[in-house]
């Protein structure tokens, strides 16, 4: 879990990815297209990255990827980024995280 708190610390926005996973690429260009660059770990392609899925298993991602974290606390996964971008408070949170600067 250190690992993840660690990384997720790291960056405004930090998004726990697997390469593959089509909702781990919605989210990331849904953050792409609001002018955000938030840093990525591809779990898949990490050699902590079983422990980093499990770490985040243990915070209640379920599934484990896509995982978002904003200012280092963690957010939800897609369902969760998705509602927040539909009812507006997603461009706040990345303003008060600094990822957003409009």
């Amino acid at each position: 879990m250190d690992v993840v708190a660690t990384l997720a610390s790291q960056r405004a926005v930090v998004i726990f990815s697997k390469s593959t996973c089509c909702m781990s690429h919605a989210i990331k260009r849904l953050f792409y297209e609001q002018g955000v660059s938030p840093a990525i770990v591809e779990i898949d392609q990490d050699m902590y990255g079983k422990d980093i899925e499990w770490a985040l298993a243990r915070l209640g991602c379920s599934p484990a990827v896509p995982a978002v974290f904003v200012g280092g606390k963690f957010v939800g996964t897609a369902n969760t980024v998705m509602t927040l971008h539909l009812n507006g408070s997603l461009k706040r949170l990345l303003k008060e995280a600094g990822a957003l600067w409009l």
